[in-house]
């Protein structure tokens, strides 16, 4: 058994303490995860398959996990449940007598609503729904925030491509550079996984791995090209760069084929205008071939469009029907230093301002897509909304005074459509009831392919919700 593996130890320290806390003849509890509000006023929905299969599915609790975190727990100073614990590994096998109701992955759900709820399915360990409540929030707020991110920027991108050029091209548009910027290898896997539920470009392999296994699909999700970087472009110093660019084009520079060469290991606007715009010109157009530039420092605005125009002197351009020029296909650009949703702002107003089509750039983005966010971006809190004791559900809820927007939800909830709008309401016997049974006792109940993920985020109707 490794480190990783204990579910017994996969929560906080204080949750193991729980279950001598609630009161005598509790036979259930009740517990909702939703986003209170946040930067974004929507979230996309995600994460939630893959923890159910990693870590909920099928025997997850054996006498050897017992045996290891009682000794953990009793050392750490917190109080061990061994008879819960036992009882389920001999009553049910060792398999998690829960229910989950989640909101279809994908989804796109304004902020304030539930998008998950979980229930025990046996009196006698009534006490697990809060257990899990660490993992399972955890799985939920990283996948769907940077799901969130994404489609936010996807919306700002797809913006300036109908103002100025095609939106056809949206899909390539971002593409995910944050393998190195993430915490962990799962990170990166999870994060680059909510990605590709907007775009189709990834260097993030984990992300893509992922994305096939858990969502179900042998379907390649995602496509790159090859790309310079500077420990090839600087192999043979200052002096060595046009012969290492002059491989890149000889190398990759095929026809229909694209590469992507860094090309400001120096002096980019000698890179551009002197040695693509003028030494190696004419081989790249006979190469049949997309040059992507890609400028990697200084200020994105500026040098981005520096560059196309650059290399709108250089190769060329025509005036599409929105009238925006548009380089002439033999070369693009991508931004991939600095990038951001202000940085991709500024960049498309600046070349939108100068007569520039959106379809001359992509991006690239990073740290700012996998890392630079937490919980409190989009204020995810999982809470108790009702509890059975004898026999009888009440209402559960916080209030306090001295911040109402953590007020919660009371009762055993519900995500309903009111005229087409999603509404957060206590549960009742409608058909309409939009959070889908996905586990139960050990089993995922219902499972989304990654294609119905996207086509749901893609869906204009679900975005107006």
């Amino acid at each position: 058994m490794t480190i990783n593996n204990n579910f017994i130890l996969n929560t906080d320290s204080y949750k193991t303490s729980h279950w001598l806390q609630y009161p005598n003849g509790t036979t259930n509890v009740f517990m909702y995860g939703e986003s209170r509000g946040g930067v974004y006023p929507v979230t996309v929905v995600a994460g939630l398959q893959p923890y159910l299969k990693e870590y909920l599915v099928g025997e997850v609790v054996t006498t050897k996990m017992i045996d290891d975190a009682e000794k953990f727990l009793k050392a750490h100073g917190e109080p061990f449940n061994r008879e819960g614990w036992e009882y389920i590994v001999r009553v049910h096998k060792g398999r998690l007598p829960l229910r989950i109701k989640a909101v279809p992955e994908g989804s796109i759900v304004p902020t304030h609503n539930v998008l998950v709820t979980v229930e025990a399915t046996d009196p006698n360990c009534f006490w697990l729904p809060s257990y899990i409540e660490t993992g399972l929030l955890r799985a939920l707020w990283y996948m769907t925030t940077v799901a969130t991110i994404s489609w936010d920027i996807k919306q700002l991108i797809i913006k300036y491509l109908e103002e100025t050029g095609d939106p056809s091209l949206i899909n390539f548009k971002l593409h995910d550079f944050g393998a190195r910027g993430v915490s962990s290898k799962e990170s990166a896997g999870l994060g680059g996984a909510a990605h590709l539920i907007n775009f189709m470009g990834s260097d993030t392999i984990e992300g893509i791995r992922y994305a096939m296994h858990y969502y179900n699909t042998d379907d390649m999700v995602a496509f790159s090209i090859p790309a310079a970087e500077h420990s090839t472009m600087t192999a043979l110093g200052c002096e060595g760069e046009v012969a290492q660019m002059r491989r890149m084009l000889e190398t990759f520079g095929k026809p229909a084929a694209m590469f992507a060469c860094v090309s400001d290991s120096y002096d980019i606007k000698n890179a551009v205008t002197n040695i693509w715009g003028k030494e190696l010109r004419q081989q790249v157009i006979d190469s049949g071939a997309v040059l992507v530039v890609r400028p990697d420092s200084g200020k994105p605005a500026d040098v981005v469009l520096e560059c196309v125009k650059e290399l709108d002197t250089a190769f060329g351009s025509t005036i599409n029907t929105k009238g925006y020029r548009v380089l002439n296909p033999c070369v693009r650009v991508i931004q991939g230093d600095g990038i951001n949703r202000t940085s991709i702002r500024e960049i498309l107003f600046g070349l939108k301002i100068n007569g520039y089509s959106a379809d001359n750039i992509a991006f690239g983005m990073g740290g700012a897509l996998l890392q630079q966010m937490n919980r409190d971006t989009q204020q995810f809190a999982m809470k108790a909304s009702a509890m059975e004791i004898n026999g009888v559900w009440h209402d559960v809820f916080k209030d306090p005074i001295t911040d109402p927007g953590k007020k919660s939800k009371r009762g055993r909830l519900g995500l309903y459509l009111n005229n087409g709008e999603y509404v957060t309401d206590k549960e009742h016997l409608q058909s309409d009831n939009q959070l889908v049974l996905v586990f139960e006792n050990g089993e995922i109940i219902k499972e989304w392919t990654f294609s119905e993920v996207r086509q749901r985020a893609n869906n204009p109707y679900a975005a107006r919700r």
